[in-house]
């Protein structure tokens, strides 16, 4: 069997849940007898496939920034994939996101799209500028000879927001890319952290989260708030914890996913106070690293966590504070959501990802 790809989330992301998936798709997809998998791409700075295993491409000024870096980038490879589609001769067609710039290339050929979630069209309001992908994303969903949602949550959203018959979506749960790093860093990690991981904009929910620990943080001047990825503290947010008294207890880091593992398996706890996942990665890579974790009880999250996490409402400031205060101040229970997440984490596998992919594609041949 042939799958083609494309060159779509290669372009926009150099990090990224989506990309990641891709990449880990294909890794394994590959692996599989008499399956093979192709994409059209040019030029990627993504870090994912940076090790050429699953594509040929060339960097694209990877050390120089301009306006208009990505949206060159992404034009360059669509017209590449456009000039390449009777070049490759494939079974099943499975774009990376939501351009329908294919729609009148791949023919009679069967089209398989994966929806993360529906994140924009539930909280529209925050991505004003996502009005043009969501609406292709309906465009591709009622195309699509099939559908993979990533989570059960995801799937009913999708049912519910699209109008899609259940029978044409199938759930695959991702699977995680993280191991557990003893390699210290070379950073002066504090004793005592919760750590955050991310964007910390709109439905990530940081603003509620820093309200829940600002009280932990003045009560224990030696607790801090670590958050990883989501770029610099903005002014906004420095001055909110200036206002509260904590500045000098939120840090913020850039890292690759050693160092990453590393501080997750030095935290306190991972809270995870978003608002709404598609299925919620962090979760496994918390699971991976032998941290205890801290959630909200919405969306994919608890379907995901099971057993190996203690929720909180993210809506709810006193709660949050309630649920973390309750697993700073009990190592057992530390020790026990450790457990059970170690425990839950063979439920999720790159490996499965590809064989449960490779059934929805052979269904439809």
């Amino acid at each position: 069997m042939k799958i083609q790809f494309d060159h779509q989330v290669f372009s926009l992301q150099n990090y990224g849940g989506v990309s990641r998936y891709f990449y880990e798709l294909c890794k394994e997809l590959n692996k599989i007898n008499d399956t093979e998998t192709y994409i059209p791409l040019v030029l990627s700075n993504n870090h994912y496939i940076s090790d050429m295993s699953i594509t040929n491409h060339t960097e694209f000024m990877p050390h120089t920034n301009f306006r208009g870096k990505t949206r060159l980038k992404n034009t360059i490879n669509k017209l590449n994939t456009q000039l390449r589609f009777n070049k490759f001769e494939y079974n099943i067609f499975h774009p990376t996101y939501y351009d329908p710039y294919f729609l009148n290339k791949i023919g009679d050929k069967p089209l398989v799209i994966t929806i993360y979630d529906m994140i924009h069209e539930k909280f529209s309001e925050m991505f004003p500028s996502q009005e043009y992908s969501a609406k292709n994303k309906k465009i591709l969903a009622h195309k699509a000879s099939k559908i993979i949602a990533i989570s059960e949550s995801t799937k009913q959203d999708i049912i519910e927001i699209l109008g899609i018959d259940e029978n044409k979506i199938k759930v695959i749960y991702l699977g995680n890319s993280m191991s557990l790093s003893l390699s210290k860093t070379n950073i002066d990690l504090p004793k005592k952290y919760l750590l955050f991981v991310g964007y910390r904009g709109e439905y990530k929910n940081f603003n509620r989260f820093i309200d829940s620990a600002a009280h932990l943080l003045n009560d224990d001047c030696d607790l801090n708030v670590i958050c990883v990825g989501g770029g610099e503290f903005s002014p906004s947010e420095l001055g909110k914890f200036e206002k509260k008294d904590i500045s000098k207890q939120l840090l913020q880091f850039d890292l690759d996913d050693d160092s990453l593992a590393y501080f997750y398996n030095n935290a306190l706890a991972f809270v995870f106070p978003s608002l709404y996942e598609g299925f919620g990665m962090p979760v496994l890579e918390a699971f991976a690293c032998e941290c205890p974790l801290i959630c909200s009880n919405t969306s994919s999250l608890p379907e995901v966590a099971g057993n190996a996490a203690e929720y909180f409402d993210p809506y709810d400031v006193s709660d949050m504070q309630a649920v973390i205060t309750k697993v700073l101040n009990d190592s057992h229970l530390r020790s026990e959501l450790v457990l059970k997440g170690k425990n839950r984490l063979p439920l999720f596998s790159w490996e499965a990802t590809a064989k449960k992919t490779i059934e929805l594609y052979k269904s439809i041949l």
